[in-house]
């Protein structure tokens, strides 16, 4: 008979830790949270100090039972859920239901591996109260929010809407950049290129103008421009400067939370959700086969810390000196700076173990655990490696009253840019480029000058990558709620995803401004960032979570109160179109859900028809001559197709270009970067390729 009976939340963390236990140990798991707030009640005593009802949640008696089975039968109970405030309420919570003595009956690991384990069995503490009290006061400011101020919105609004402390301030950044982007006057500036030659041979290389009589250039239209070009007619252009320095770039830290979804979004295109899914897997356990069995391959995944376990930077300096030698290992261990509103509970997100290399899993690995395992080993390999050096020059050529200057850059030692690149969010990277051996006052020869127009652009839409960026600078929810928050706000209908940016639907627009008018408080950045760092505080002991939620649940209810006599209820405007319903004959409704724009019956729910809505591109089909429209598959994906399908099958991932190749004949797609906008020829043994557009 087993001697410990050890909790954790998933059946594949407890398959993990029982290859890692003898026979004295007993692994169940509690298949996530097994108490809390009813659904279908509001569940807080708010007359007396907010005391939060729990209940067994629905489905989950014979997992109860099961435990309570098993405690009986052994001496001894750990609780090892998850090492946060979640995993610390979860425990909690195990510990009232099995109704467990005070003690020592808490274990946490930071990695799933048999040593982290081993040793997490020996140090058994109590649950911390604190952490608890901090879990409860988020869940009951969110019911406070979600339960009282949602059925509002059903009322004035429609129903199913909801409103959140964090939900709707992320709706309202995607509101407010879309108003920026709307309102937005663009603003004509040209830009000058000099192409120029040293010696007689060699390839011309570009200079940027720098300076026009003494100052920055502002060259706002074509007249001026020419004035520019006028003045430059007959000068000489003459090296007046050559600056030579060595730079050292270092490697980003590793993986927290927020960063890993990220960079997952823009190497790999993986949503928030998706990203979470994954390393859940990588940290709970994979099997590795053989001697190994399960094994958990990357360390726990919500972090909002850089640093890392002295023994794991030891590992990585001994795998570096084997695979690439002294030169790329640092003097010291390397330390990143941490913000200063960090909770830092937990190392950051790294492999388990440096010398498990994502290679050697690709046959035990699925095609998106291995993408991320070796998205996170690189990260973190680069992120204790050498600096890269990079030799630049930087040239000033004088040419009548203008000043250009050329940069360029090459990679003296490559340094942990042998391993890994940081990914970016549309900003400029530094292009390298060798220039040629120039000396000061040597007069070089102009190839041509290249004047080009342009037209500031407006800030960007927000992705799933800068919006969590933003959210995380902002203060606004933790490592733990970024992918949650996300997807609430996409089936909500307040936003919809295109081609990876977050474009706020009208519903989204109206609830917004209505929260502004009447919860400034709920929607306010600076308030919610307060609230989250009010709630650290519980965590810390410095504040009682009853106290937090009364100061704020005073105002609050108030504010209610009045918003429920003076908000008029809101009619959206429905966008009737001139196809009729093939089950009732209707006119059909535009709609939005959580992929864009789709027609419906107004009938509903006695007539459930819909049907996709074809937006066009004002582009025809190369096979039939037939209109272009955007498609979605069934997760949402755009694709383009021909409005003939299934006669037509021409199809495409990329948007078709109003224009075939030039040099063989195939219709060009359309690429968008943070470059700007290209056209390429998807036929791979062409690729003939053309910039379109500049990003600015």
């Amino acid at each position: 008979m087993a001697h410990t009976l050890v909790i954790v939340e998933s059946p594949a963390k407890a398959k993990t830790i029982g290859k890692f236990l003898g026979r004295n140990f007993l692994i169940k798991s509690s298949m996530g949270h097994v108490r809390d707030l009813p659904k279908s009640q509001f569940g807080v005593d708010v007359e007396h100090g907010f005391e939060p009802r729990y209940i067994t949640i629905r489905g989950k008696g014979a997992i109860v039972k099961d435990l309570r089975e098993a405690a009986q039968k052994c001496q001894r109970i750990l609780l090892a859920t998850d090492p946060d405030r979640e995993g610390e309420a979860i425990a909690w919570h195990l510990s009232h239901l099995l109704e467990l003595p005070p003690g020592p009956v808490r274990i946490e690991f930071n990695e799933i591996t048999r040593n982290a384990v081993q040793e997490a069995i020996k140090k058994p503490r109590e649950i911390d109260q604190n952490r608890v009290d901090a879990q409860q006061a988020r869940r009951v400011l969110d019911r406070l929010v979600g339960y009282r101020l949602s059925p509002l919105l059903w009322r004035k609004v429609r129903k199913g809407l909801s409103a959140g402390r964090v939900q709707s301030v992320a709706v309202r950044l995607i509101v407010d950049r879309e108003r920026e982007i709307e309102a937005f006057e663009p603003e004509e500036y040209w830009s000058l290129t000099a192409w120029l030659f040293s010696g007689d041979d060699g390839e011309a290389f570009p200079a940027k103008l720098y300076k026009y009589a003494g100052e920055e250039p502002e060259i706002k239209n074509e007249e001026q421009m020419r004035a520019v070009l006028a003045a430059l007619e007959g000068a000489a252009y003459t090296v007046t400067q050559i600056k030579r320095r060595e730079r050292r770039k270092n490697p980003a830290p590793p993986f927290t939370t927020s960063t890993l979804q990220q960079e997952a979004s823009r190497k790999l295109n993986f949503t928030a959700r998706r990203t979470m899914q994954v390393a859940q897997q990588l940290y709970e356990g994979i099997d590795l086969g053989g001697s190994e069995g399960p094994v958990g391959l990357i360390t726990y995944i919500r972090t909002d810390s850089t640093r890392i376990a002295a023994v794991a930077q030891l590992e990585a300096r001994d795998f570096l000196m084997e695979r690439f030698g002294p030169e790329y290992v640092p003097e010291g261990l390397r330390q990143f700076k941490a913000r200063s509103d960090i909770q830092d509970a937990h190392e950051a997100i790294r492999p388990t173990s440096i010398w498990r290399e994502p290679e050697s899993l690709k046959n035990v690995l699925t095609r998106d655990q291995f993408r991320l395992y070796n998205l996170i080993w690189e990260r973190f390999v680069a992120s204790q490696m050498q600096a890269a050096v990079m030799d630049t020059t930087t040239v000033d050529i004088s040419a009548g009253p203008c000043l250009f200057r050329a940069s360029g850059s090459v990679i003296k030692f490559p340094g942990y840019l042998r391993v890994y690149q940081e990914g970016s969010d549309g900003e400029g990277r530094e292009q390298e480029q060798r220039l040629p051996e120039l000396s000061e006052g040597e007069v070089l020869r102009l190839q041509s000058l290249e004047p080009k127009q342009h037209f500031t652009q407006p800030p960007p839409r927000y992705t799933e990558a800068t919006l969590v960026k933003t959210m995380e600078e902002l203060g606004i929810g933790r490592p733990s709620t970024y992918a949650p928050t996300i997807e609430t706000i996409l089936e909500r209908g307040y936003v919809i995803r295109e081609q990876k940016q977050f474009i706020p639907t009208e519903l989204g627009r109206v609830v917004v401004d209505l929260l502004k008018e009447h919860f400034p408080d709920i929607i306010d950045v600076e308030f919610t960032a307060h609230m989250e760092q009010q709630l650290d505080e519980i965590e810390a002991g410095k504040l009682p979570w009853r106290q937090v939620v009364a100061e704020f649940y005073g105002p609050f209810s108030r504010v209610l109160e009045r918003a429920e006599k003076e908000i008029a209820a809101i009619e959206l405007p429905e966008e009737v179109s001139e196809e009729k319903c093939e089950l009732c004959g209707r006119n059909l409704v535009v709609k939005t859900g959580r992929f864009g724009k789709f027609l419906a019956c107004p009938g509903f729910p006695e007539c459930r028809f819909t049907k996709p809505l074809l937006e066009t591109i004002g582009v025809t089909c190369p096979k039939c001559g037939g209109e272009i429209v955007a498609r979605r598959t069934k997760k949402g994906r755009r694709f383009y197709g021909c409005q003939n399908y299934p006669e037509c099958d021409y199809v495409s991932w990329e948007k078709p270009a109003g224009r075939d190749c030039p040099r063989c004949g195939t219709r060009m797609v359309e690429k968008s970067s943070r470059h700007g906008v290209r056209l390429i020829c998807p036929n791979k043994e062409c690729a003939y390729e053309e910039m379109v557009q500049e990003a600015r």
